[in-house]
Order: structure tokens, then C-alpha cells, then sequence
């Protein structure tokens, strides 16, 4: 049997951090996913699942340092339900994601901010390269004097060739 629990949100609150009389952190997240939905008139409609978390030790730790309302975080644990009494003596139940692992996925505000330069910088358009002759040219050119070197030419219309485009 498999209990597995991924989900992708956004807090909704900071972090609350706490530390157990033996020492253990413990940090309770909530978590809110998003879907959208076609209604029975066919229009459509966003709705908000909210998710408790909670997360103990090293991981709690390091969401309480790094963590804020808004951030979005992708989550992996497993599911677990807890039985308790009400102050009137009711039993109840809650349902609450334990996670064992957190990775931490876009930036906070001024993350986010730097991430916007930088997209705005590639948006740029690159200084043009010069490029030296084809191979062919260059053996043309050595046995006619030596080591003299013709003018590079500059590619018009296109962009030029660059290592950084090759995308591995």
C-alpha cells in the first residue's frame, strides 16, 4: 500500500515554529492549491484546497528560516490523521500532511524582482561577434603572403553562432 502525498502551493501564512520539551523543531505550514473548474453552465470557475503540513527536525527548521507567506513550495510526504478531544470531550479528527521533504520553488519578493532583470536582460538583444573567414578562405590566404590576416566580416541579418545557444 502506498501513502504518498506531492503537492505544489503556496503558503498562506508564515510558518509557525515550535520546539517539543525534548528538543525536536516542529513547523506547521498552510498550504493552498489552486484548479480551475467548468461548472454545469460550462463557465469557469477557480477553487482553493487548503492543506495542513506539518514538518519536524532539520526540514522544520529550514522552513521557518526560509519560508514566508505567499512562497511557493513543492511538498512530499504522507497523509496522516489525528484523533483528539474538543474541550467539550467530543472526539475529532484531523487530516495533516506530515512532509519529509520541502523544496522551496520560486523566489521571494526580491527573488522575484532579480529574476525580472535578468529576463529583462536576455530579452536584450546580443552585442554582434565578429567572424573570421571560412576554414577555405584561411588556407587561401596563408599561401599568399604569410601571416597576413584579411578583415573579419561582420554577419548581417542574421545572428551569429554562440556556444551559449546551444541548449546542452
Amino acid at each position: 500500500m502506498v501513502n504518498k502525498v506531492q503537492l505544489i502551493g503556496r503558503l498562506g501564512q508564515d510558518p509557525e515554529f515550535q520546539t517539543t520539551p525534548n528538543g525536536t523543531a516542529v513547523c506547521k505550514l498552510s498550504i493552498a492549491t489552486d484548479e480551475r473548474r467548468k461548472d454545469r453552465e460550462g463557465n469557469w470557475s477557480d477553487h482553493t484546497e487548503w492543506h495542513r503540513v506539518v514538518t519536524f527536525g532539520k526540514t522544520a527548521e529550514n522552513a521557518q528560516k526560509y519560508l514566508t507567506k505567499g512562497r511557493l513550495v513543492y511538498i512530499e510526504g504522507r497523509n496522516q490523521t489525528r484523533k483528539w478531544q474538543d474541550r467539550d470531550g467530543r472526539d475529532r479528527w484531523s487530516t495533516e500532511v506530515v512532509a519529509f521533504q520541502l523544496k522551496f520553488l520560486g523566489g521571494d519578493r526580491q527573488g522575484q524582482a532579480q529574476g525580472q532583470q535578468q529576463q529583462q536582460q536576455q530579452q536584450e538583444p546580443p552585442p554582434q561577434r565578429q567572424q573570421s573567414p571560412p576554414p577555405q578562405q584561411q588556407q587561401q590566404n596563408n599561401g599568399q603572403g604569410g601571416n597576413q590576416q584579411q578583415p573579419t566580416q561582420q554577419n548581417q541579418g542574421s545572428m551569429p553562432y554562440m556556444d551559449d545557444d546551444i541548449p546542452f
